[in-house]
């Protein structure tokens, strides 16, 4: 727990149950769960729930005047010092629900994730662009944030830029935002040189992406040994994370671990990650990983699927891991459109060896064992392969020296008419 929380915060959480949420491939008993996860993550306890079911959203309150009485006395009842709402408010709406309430703080689902993610990032990338979201997100909703802004540093809702009134001052906070923007673009061009040096090297990457808590950072560490930090929360990766992977047949791949989706998630967070998510854009390869032990496992993948098509990687090559077999019931894989999956706890390690298989298989460049008998007086083609291939045993016959090697497609058809059948 952060120490920005000097006690967990007591927290109602509510909701609207509209006709139109029926259409989204989303459930309100669902949705609500989730948003009880993330006031946890945050740090806070909830002490209550409650959902209204209306046709519509209601435009200034959000919600219908006898619920709003009906939840104003929860919070008295309950001892709660916040309501946080499972959608996006406008700042009137923030504003009107607060004055009813009398002295509740009101947050919505949005400022509650940046919340989270204010207290994930920890490197200076990951601040900015967590400073960068919660400044576009606070701009257009000012004049509503009273209370929030009142209790900066205070809990809940209130990690992140930081600066003394800079919250009030439209036109401070837009100085800052153009400023985080040159930041991250200079740390966007060292990146971007990064990954060009490795295109180079001839090193490839695989982009590990997947819905929030389905154990990307497990997989990561099952795959390449490392210690990732691995635990069971929301959100629990947001900086970046890469390790090497080297294959059976030599080639190394950079394993990229990145932050995980959830439903909802509004353009500008996506946009304010993007220099991050970039790497899996840029990526030969995506592993997506599911918990094939979630109710909404089907759910999930939706929401991911979507999110890489709104990154612009949706044609990629795809691996769908379904992770935590070893707690999931009756999993069919093959049902969910992947052309490429496997199944594997990455916590048991059962199902590992598939996976590495399917990632060889998978990315371009694939190598194949050959046996080469090169005569003497090719000496050339000989030291061509011993510079760039992996050599497993060289023998010296009669007829020419016998060569053992891995060989990409490209050499292997430069040099076939020396293979051994």
């Amino acid at each position: 727990m952060e120490e920005t929380i000097k006690e967990a915060e007591k927290v109602v959480i509510a909701g609207v149950h509209t006709d139109a949420l029926n259409s989204l491939s989303d459930t309100t008993e669902e949705s609500m769960r989730e948003l009880n996860e993330l006031v946890e993550t945050a740090g806070g306890i909830v002490v209550g729930e409650m959902v209204q079911n209306r046709h519509v959203i209601e435009t200034g309150t959000y919600f219908g005047e006898g619920k709003l009485t009906e939840l104003k006395n929860a919070c008295e009842t309950l001892d709660a010092s916040m309501v946080v709402v499972d959608d996006e408010l406008t700042g009137a709406q923030i504003r009107n629900i607060e004055e009813t309430l009398g002295g509740i703080t009101v947050i919505d689902r949005n400022t509650l994730i940046l919340d989270i993610f204010a207290q994930r990032a920890k490197s200076a990338e990951g601040k900015i662009q967590v400073a960068l979201a919660q400044m576009k997100y606070m701009l257009p909703r000012l004049s509503g944030m009273g209370n929030q802004l009142s209790r900066q540093g205070g809990g809940i809702g209130t990690r992140g830029p930081g600066e003394t009134k800079l919250e009030t001052d439209r036109r401070h906070i837009m100085r800052r935002v153009s400023a985080l923007k040159e930041e991250l673009s200079e740390i966007e061009k060292r990146r971007d040189f990064s990954r060009r040096r490795r295109k180079k090297d001839g090193i490839m990457t695989a982009a590990i992406v997947g819905y929030t808590n389905a154990g990307k950072s497990t997989l990561i560490n099952a795959l390449t040994g490392s210690e990732v930090r691995a635990r069971n929360r929301l959100f629990e990766t947001l900086d970046l994370t890469s390790r090497a992977l080297t294959l059976s047949d030599s080639r190394e791949v950079r394993v990229i671990d990145t932050v995980g989706f959830i439903r909802r998630l509004p353009h500008q967070f996506i946009e304010a990650f993007k220099s991050t998510l970039e790497e899996a854009i840029q990526a030969d390869i995506l592993i997506h990983v599911i918990d094939s032990s979630s109710p909404e496992m089907e759910n999930h993948i939706t929401v991911v699927r979507k999110l890489l098509e709104e990154l612009g990687c949706g044609d990629k090559p795809v691996i769908g891991v379904f992770n935590k077999i070893d707690i999931a019931n009756d999993i069919h894989p093959g049902k969910h459109g992947f052309s490429h999956f496997v199944s594997i706890s990455a916590k048991s390690g059962e199902g590992m060896d598939d996976l590495i298989k399917e990632i060889e298989e998978v990315l371009p460049g694939k190598k194949r064992s050959v046996r080469l008998l090169i005569p003497y007086s090719d000496g050339a083609v000989l030291s061509a392969i011993h510079d760039n291939e992996l050599v497993k045993s060289v023998e010296y016959t009669g007829e020419g020296t016998l060569v053992e090697a891995m060989l990409d497609s490209v050499t292997y058809e430069r040099y076939k008419r020396y293979e051994l059948l």
